[in-house]
């Protein structure tokens, strides 16, 4: 079964006992191109990652899973930590035979691309954190409550319905659980130890994550690059898809590394810029 527009086939393994589901590009001249996973944040599921994948889906191979208790996949009795969910996005990987990728991740989906940089570093071909959390300066829940009832006027009204039906999916247990589990991660702590070239992304409109955040975590990355998408809020990948999509781009022509999973496109990029 694929997507309306023809772009992503379903997927599904079975990891621990449990179903999960991702959502996998199906164009066949970008097979050889490189691979992309998307992390999801808090809350949501793949759904609200499809604006940018599907943009991406023209030039790589694109994954995006539903972590466990999220979306369409199995829902665990045990809630799953950030630590958790970035083994169980490695033994996705494994499973799927998916050797190495670059992962994307927006909100808390940063954080467990941090954790999964320290736990499976072999995967790790890039990073790209869009929004990482959570900033120190407000690890309390009544501070990032706040701050994202600010930046509920910068995203589009079709973002919310998604996240409606998200929250439903997981319920009001695994939301608060996982909310606590990502108000302690100290992803400061982790990023001098993510020694891949990683992209840090934020709207200029962002309350959630203010840029004096983002200059941070870029300043604490060893091989870090910072850009600021004008006029987007926190979902960068749901509000302002070609845009960030055209900054991932430019990241990865501009940072190549040996493995296979280049194509001759991306060299071809990478000779002519």
């Amino acid at each position: 079964m694929k997507s309306k527009k023809g772009k992503f086939n379903d997927s599904w393994v079975t990891i621990n006992g449990l179903p999960i589901y991702a959502r996998v590009s199906a164009a066949p001249e970008v097979h050889n191109s490189p691979a992309i996973v998307m992390v999801h944040g808090l809350v949501v599921s793949s759904r609200y990652m499809i604006p940018t994948a599907e943009h991406l889906a023209e030039h790589c191979r694109v994954y995006i899973p539903d972590l466990p208790g999220y979306g369409n996949s199995g829902k665990p009795k045990h809630i799953l930590t950030i630590s958790e969910l970035a083994d169980a996005l490695a033994a996705w990987m494994e499973v799927t035979g998916l050797e190495k990728a670059t992962l994307l991740g927006n909100s808390m989906g940063g954080q467990i691309i941090a954790s999964f940089a320290l736990r499976h570093s072999a995967r790790l071909e890039r990073a790209v954190l869009v929004g990482p959390t959570m900033d120190p300066q407000a690890r309390t829940a009544h501070q990032q409550i706040l701050r994202w009832l600010r930046n509920i006027p910068g995203e589009p009204l079709s973002l919310f319905p998604i996240v409606t039906l998200d929250y439903l999916q997981i319920g009001f247990r695994r939301f608060v659980h996982t909310f606590r589990y990502a108000l302690r991660n100290r992803i400061e702590e982790h990023l001098p130890s993510m020694h891949v070239p990683t992209l840090v992304v934020g709207g200029a409109r962002d309350t959630i994550v203010p840029s004096r955040w983002l200059q941070e975590v870029t300043q604490l990355l060893p091989n870090g690059q910072f850009t600021i998408i004008d006029g987007a809020a926190h979902d960068v990948n749901y509000n302002s898809p070609q845009q960030l999509t055209q900054a991932i781009l430019k990241f990865i022509q501009t940072t190549p590394t040996s493995s296979p999973l280049r194509n001759a496109r991306t060299a071809a990029l990478n000779s002519s810029g």
